[in-house]
């Protein structure tokens, strides 16, 4: 599925506000997210913001469900998914910010 560079950096924001649900980010969090980064063939300069995600969170203001598109919600669940199983262990803020997100993107 194509997606546009600000839809990319969407996915990205996303993911690193559901790793940092724990407020704190793991190196098995940090790999997935620049595995992530891979696979969607961001530039440096993309990369870098992302990399700024991992040391201070997105603000909750720029993550707004309402802002994915209908086409990447079930892309977007499931990198949220797989952050917070990164670490292998899946808080109860994470489970419960998992749950809200599901709620609020599916139909």
């Amino acid at each position: 599925m194509e997606m546009t560079v600000a839809e990319r950096l969407n996915l990205l924001r996303f993911v690193c506000s559901f790793v940092w649900t724990d407020l704190e980010v793991s190196q098995a969090e940090r790999d997935l997210v620049m595995r992530i980064c891979g696979r969607l063939a961001l530039h440096d300069r993309e990369v870098e913001q992302v990399k700024q995600w991992l040391v201070v969170p997105p603000k909750p203001e720029e993550v707004d469900p309402t802002t994915v598109p209908k086409a990447h919600r079930q892309m977007f669940l499931r990198a949220a998914e797989l952050a917070v199983q990164a670490d292998g262990k899946v808080a109860p803020a994470e489970a419960d910010a998992l749950a809200l997100f599901r709620e609020l993107i599916e139909d």
